[in-house]
């Protein structure tokens, strides 16, 4: 059965920066933040939480569904996905608009700025997922605000359950919209940073959030990540990258092993460990959909 990957496509830019951000930056002037960064290399890679997600879930041999939308000039995205063997039957194409792009410039201590344009992400709600979508789980990643939306409350309908994740379009939602896509959500995945304001803003600890859904995951990077469910925290240890060279998408690549694993049946906590190795193999190569598994997931 299909896993249903709702979230963006992008093009990113990807930048290096040989020094510390923290170095350029005068914290006793921020009011008058004026700072460039020489950034020696550049590349750019397709990227998208809705590609990096269904890249990492066909590797390990998966079928992901992303469900996005391309701009005008996406067809060179499609024709990867399609390359892949990545379903693309819910992927629209916006002739009036670019594809979302993102600008992303990383220090030498893994620390990221990022700019990002939604382009035709934001026209993302005139996909919609019908009853007879087919798909066994779903996934609600970072993508146009009334996609995210709409899109929670079709999967409920559908009856499809599906893991929030929102990533950094988290900030778009107040306390009272965040509660509805927890009470309508199976699961939660969010890093440490979006774990601390999705708490702040629902007014619920990690605790009482997990109670209200099948389980909660809060990554934490090269700490592995922590499993929530029914009140009670596991730590699950990380795996040791062969090198770190890149970390745009490693989160991704987790949640593609989450998905994997749901799918499957696991129990959550091994759903975690799958998901650690996928980022672990991810940092050691550079851009999001560049990496290769050397194992056999089960």
């Amino acid at each position: 059965m299909a896993a249903l990957i709702c979230g963006s496509l992008a093009f990113d830019s990807i930048m290096t920066f040989e020094g510390r951000f923290a170095e350029q930056i005068l914290p006793a002037q921020l009011h008058i933040l004026n700072v460039s960064f020489l950034v020696p290399t550049l590349r750019r890679d397709f990227g998208g939480c809705a590609g990096n997600i269904a890249y990492s879930l066909k590797l390990l041999g998966g079928d992901p569904q992303p469900m996005a939308m391309l701009g005008a000039d996406g067809g060179e995205y499609l024709a990867r996905l399609q390359q892949l063997g990545i379903d693309t039957r819910y992927v629209g194409q916006a002739g009036d608009t670019y594809t979302a792009q993102a600008m992303i410039m990383t220090d030498r201590d893994n620390n990221q700025i990022t700019a990002f344009h939604p382009g035709a992400m934001m026209q993302a709600h005139a996909n919609r997922i019908g009853p007879d979508a087919g798909a066994r789980i779903g996934i609600i990643a970072p993508d146009g605000r009334d996609a995210m939306l709409q899109h929670a409350a079709q999967f409920v309908e559908a009856g499809i359950p599906f893991v929030f994740d929102p990533g950094q379009g988290l900030p778009m939602f107040d306390g009272d919209e965040l509660r509805r896509f927890v009470a309508q959500a199976g699961w939660i995945a969010v890093n440490d940073y979006e774990g601390k304001m999705l708490c702040d803003r629902t007014g619920w600890s990690l605790a009482e959030l997990s109670q209200q859904v099948t389980g909660l995951v809060v990554t934490l990077g090269a700490e592995g990540c922590e499993v929530w469910e029914q009140g009670a925290r596991t730590k699950v240890d990380p795996v040791t990258p062969a090198q770190v060279v890149d970390p745009t998408g490693c989160g991704d690549a987790w949640r593609g092993g989450l998905l994997y694993g749901l799918e499957k049946g696991w129990p959550l906590v091994r759903c975690a460990e799958l998901g650690n190795r996928l980022g672990a193999l991810k940092i050691a190569q550079r851009g999001p959909q560049n990496y290769q598994l050397d194992f056999t997931p089960d």
